[in-house]
């Protein structure tokens, strides 16, 4: 192929452009271009709601999971307390029961709770309780103590440590029940 006059040999061929056809084309359209860029926006605000949606309910749901998973562990702790005992001394101190709800509301709670007097109301004597968590916030605890007979045995000692929000004492997170026979202990 012969090169021109005043062409270059790797110098792209250029083709004039109709005026008339671009300017229609840009005429008619006008302000698409706009509306396009609106509707993508509200697509993406939509999809970043949603996100932001999603985030929000999980650490909703990983907060719940905390203070469960810390109930659960103050729960453990204070049965811990009974199983160090001799079955005689699982007991409550009479002084320590409340007479109020939601203790005396509870499926586990019986007028007849076993009771005894405890030196020091230890932790372990104690019908209800304000314990601390180790994520910082306040927890009640309360246990009941009853005798239960299963059928065709002899008399145990029923323990439930049930594990509260302090400040809405409504919202139960743990629940535990033990038993303790008496030739676990002295």
């Amino acid at each position: 192929m012969a090169i021109g006059r005043g062409m270059k040999a790797l110098e792209p061929v250029r083709l004039g452009a109709d005026r008339t056809f671009v300017r229609a084309v840009l005429r008619r359209d006008g302000g698409f271009g706009l509306v396009e860029l609106l509707i993508a926006m509200a697509m993406l605000n939509i999809g970043l709601l949603a996100v932001v949606a999603a985030f929000s309910s999980g650490i909703v749901s990983i907060n719940r999971a905390g203070r469960i998973t810390t109930a659960a562990v103050l729960a453990d702790g204070q049965m811990e307390l009974y199983r160090a005992l001799t079955y005689n001394a699982i007991k409550l101190d009479p002084s320590t029961i409340p007479g109020t709800v939601p203790y005396t509301t509870d499926i586990a709670y019986n007028a007849s709770q076993i009771t005894g007097t405890c030196t020091g109301v230890p932790n372990e004597c104690n019908a209800s309780r304000q314990a601390t968590g180790a994520d910082g916030k306040p927890y009640r605890i309360d246990t009941f103590i009853v005798t239960a007979t299963p059928t065709g045995g002899r008399a145990v000692k029923k323990v439930t440590v049930v594990v509260r929000d302090y400040n809405n004492l409504t919202l139960t997170f743990a629940r535990q029940v033990s038993t303790f026979d008496q030739s676990t202990g002295g």
